[in-house]
Order: structure tokens, then sequence, then C-alpha cells
């Protein structure tokens, strides 16, 4: 489980090529820095294939993706405990580009609470983050998918829908989050402002000219620390 230290920001590397490799680490690196030096939390979402070069720096680190599997023959597929011995503590489930069934999340979020790795759900509409939270996982994240990459926060674009997926989540154990155009600090303002405890973000730091500017210009704002970056 995550400690309770909030708000959070968790970076997405999704598959862009600004994040593999030596370039991947280097924003870990980068991630790090700026969550020691402003007191904010970040958590990296390297791609899959490299997770593991990321462990040992100090900084928490979630997967893209896991499978509904117990240790067998599933091929290609990705084993909760596979990424634990990667050095993941969480992972995103359900994300607008890798959607899944109802049940296969169900089945995610349980096998994430058995091997004590963190679950964030995604969630593309206020419907769905009821459906999801019915399963308890960690964190739901709504993320309009329209709005995905385009720049154009949803905390800003849409808050009724930010606004009224918190008030649809009455487990306090459950924490929610905003996602879907996110890029500056106003944004994540704007996003706790609403309700949430944090948010999921992608190309508004990894495709970002500068990503270590763009990621002290995030935390800008809510930081308990002096930002000097």
């Amino acid at each position: 489980m995550m400690p309770a230290k909030e708000p959070v920001i968790i970076l997405n590397y999704k598959t862009y090529t600004e994040s593999m490799g030596e370039q991947g680490r280097k924003l870990t690196w980068m991630a790090m820095e700026v969550m020691k030096e402003t007191g904010v939390r970040i958590v990296a979402c390297p791609q899959l294939p490299e997770m593991y070069h990321h462990k040992n720096l100090d900084i928490e680190i979630f997967a893209q993706h896991v499978d509904p599997i117990e240790p067998g023959g599933h091929t290609g597929h990705i084993l909760p405990e596979a990424l634990k011995c990667a050095g993941a503590t969480g992972t995103l489930i359900n994300h607008s580009e890798d959607r899944m069934p109802a049940d296969q999340i169900r089945k995610c979020v349980e096998l994430c609470r058995k091997h004590g790795l963190t679950s964030v759900v995604c969630a593309e509409s206020v419907e769905k983050v009821k459906e999801v939270a019915a399963f308890k996982p960690d964190y739901i994240a709504i993320e309009p998918p329209e709005l995905i990459g385009s720049g154009i926060p949803v905390s800003k674009a849409n808050p009724d829908i930010v606004r009224n997926s918190v008030n649809a989540v009455t487990d306090p154990e459950i924490k929610v989050l905003c996602g879907a155009g996110i890029s500056t600090g106003d944004d994540v303002k704007a996003a706790l402002a609403l309700g949430t405890h944090g948010v999921l973000l992608a190309s508004g730091v990894v495709k970002a000219k500068d990503p270590k500017k763009a990621l002290y210009d995030l935390v800008s704002l809510i930081a308990p620390k002096t930002v000097t970056g």
C-alpha cells in the first residue's frame, strides 16, 4: 500500500521514444531529484521492459499494466509477482490505451492487494468510477479519453466530471486522482481544489523540451519546500 503522504504526482512514461533506455533512466533521476528538493511525492511508471533498471533509485516505481493471472503458462502476460521482482510497488490498471473487462479489473485489484502492490485503476467516466470503486482499489484516476495527450486539462475543461467522481467514491480508503491533459502547476492546483489526491500524467513532462523544468513547474504551487528549478 502507498504511504499516506499526499498529494501524489504519478508520471506515466507510456512508450514514448523520449522515455526509452538512458533517456528514461535520466527522467526517473530527474523526478527523484525534484521530489527530494520540493517534498512533493512523485511516482515513476517506466516502460515495462526497463523497470528493473530503475529499481535502485530512491523513488517509487509503478508498472504501466498488470494481467489478472497466477503463475503458470501465460506467455506474454505480466505477472504481479514479476512486477515486485522488477522493483515495482504498484501498477496502473485499465488505462484508456489498454482497457480491460470489469471482471479482469477486479481480479487485478485483488491480486495487487494479495501481493502488496498499490492499485491505480483508470476510469473514463463517473459511471465507471462507481463501478470500479466496488473493487476497492487504492486509487481511481478519472481520465476522459478525449483529453488524454491534448494539453487541455480535465481539471479545467470538465471540472464537473472530476468533482462528481470524487463525490461518487464514498469509501475513504479509496483516493481519486485526476488525469488527462495535465501539464502545469495550475492544472495540478485545480485538480486538488476539486477534491482529488493528485494527478496522473504523461506527455506534459515526458515530451517536454525540458522535462525537469516541467516537473518543477508541475509541483511549484503545492510544494512544501521552496522550489528552485
